[in-house]
């Protein structure tokens, strides 16, 4: 996941060189049935859990049974991966929707916002409702730090965001690292996926950095009712987390936090003056 570069260091007027960490980004080309779909740009590592996240996330495919392999082409290189599907499952048509996405951004590969949120209202398979996983405010507090101390790409770079999925009472359930957030929530989903353990009712995901609709609508496809971050939702985040019927939580840093929707699930005395 990284990879040493020399630089020039210069630091109160002294210059110097030395060896520097960085964390490696390169493209992941995603084939379905050996046809070319998506480029993702992204930290190797745990390729074939991101390409089946993504996958879920798109409403492509609705479980682990709708796979029939997912492997490298190791006859090119280790930046292309197939994913064979069963014979019933419908392959998208790529020339009506593009999917190239980048690091950066989950929805880029989306022709419109309209069509996404299709994409969305059709595939969340687990409506999640408003009385559904009570979450203490106390337990998300300790989610930052614990979600730092598992960084170890971000340790060594700094230059990495992180997902981390946990139980209600704040136990480390798994971390991902990727250059792109929402690569690292997509690892998340389909390790899950593989596992036969979707949907991830009563669980808590935790996100570095900002909230984007892409990231709620990855959550949200999983059956995650509880969402955080260490800093802002967008408008759209907001609006989608709201009408799904997800806790949205930004801006966890130390005793604070805002709740954005589902308050209801953190409606106790330490909630109310954490909100």
């Amino acid at each position: 996941m990284t990879d040493r570069r020399r630089v020039q260091r210069i630091h109160q007027g002294e210059r110097g060189f030395r060896a520097d960490t960085l964390i490696v980004e390169e493209p992941l080309e995603i084939q379905l049935n050996g046809e070319p779909l998506s480029v993702t740009m992204r930290t190797p590592g745990d390729d074939v859990d991101l390409a089946l996240g993504w996958l879920y996330a798109e409403g492509i495919i609705t479980s682990f049974e709708d796979v029939v392999t997912a492997k490298h082409c190791m006859d090119s290189d280790l930046n292309v991966l197939d994913v064979r599907l069963r014979p019933h499952i419908a392959v998208p048509d790529r020339a009506g929707r593009g999917f190239t996405v980048s690091g950066a951004c989950g929805t880029c590969g989306t022709s419109s916002l309209e069509a996404l949120r299709e994409v969305t209202a059709k595939a969340v398979r687990w409506p999640i409702r408003d009385d559904a996983a009570p979450v203490d405010p106390v337990a998300l507090t300790a989610l930052p730090d614990r979600l730092r101390g598992s960084q170890k790409a971000f340790a060594r770079t700094g230059g990495v965001h992180a997902a981390g999925l946990y139980a209600p009472d704040g136990t480390e359930l798994a971390v991902r690292e990727d250059v792109g957030r929402h690569n690292a929530v997509d690892k998340i989903v389909g390790e899950r996926l593989r596992a036969g353990a979707l949907p991830l009712a009563g669980h808590v995901l935790m996100v570095s950095g900002r909230v984007g609709y892409e990231i709620v609508q990855k959550a949200a496809m999983a059956g995650i009712p509880v969402l955080a971050a260490v800093s802002a939702p967008s408008t759209l985040a907001v609006d989608l987390a709201a009408e799904l019927g997800m806790t949205l939580v930004g801006f966890l840093r130390g005793d604070s936090m805002n709740v954005y929707t589902g308050t209801s699930r953190t409606s106790s005395s330490q909630a109310a003056s954490s909100a």
